[in-house]
């Protein structure tokens, strides 16, 4: 399967009527795997201080998550393992596996759950894999 169909047939799917905004699986080295035409233009450094913050968890608290000229205040996430953030109605999703990034970006009426659980099943599903 390729990294591509993870995104359109596993993260861009339906969930009770609602699909995520934009998603994309990037490597732990920053480098795109594959992403839905709506995800953002980013800069290297906004990666890499999510990666960082999966390091030192907390470390994007004060600043905010930055990606593609939008800035999400970082909410309650799983310290390693899941970082949330919130913009306006909407918000981001990153679970970080072995060797990537998955992230979810969602706008009403979709909720923060819901995203959750998209971004965070495929991210375990990826974990018992190996990746």
């Amino acid at each position: 399967m390729s990294w591509q169909s993870y995104i359109d047939d596993h993260l861009m799917c339906e969930i009770d009527g609602q699909t995520l905004t934009a998603a994309a699986i990037v490597g732990n080295e920053g480098g795109v795997w594959a992403q839905s035409e709506s995800f953002p233009q980013f800069k290297p450094e906004e990666i890499n201080a999510i990666i960082n913050d999966f390091a030192e968890p907390g470390s994007l608290a004060p600043t905010g998550l930055y990606l593609g000229n939008a800035k999400y205040m970082v909410i309650q996430g799983e310290p390693g393992a899941v970082i949330r953030g919130k913009k306006g109605s909407g918000g981001i999703t990153v679970k970080k596996t072995n060797l990537a990034l998955i992230i979810g970006i969602y706008d009403e009426p979709m909720t923060p759950g819901q995203c959750n659980i998209i971004v965070e099943r495929l991210g375990d599903y990826l974990l018992e894999q190996g990746f």
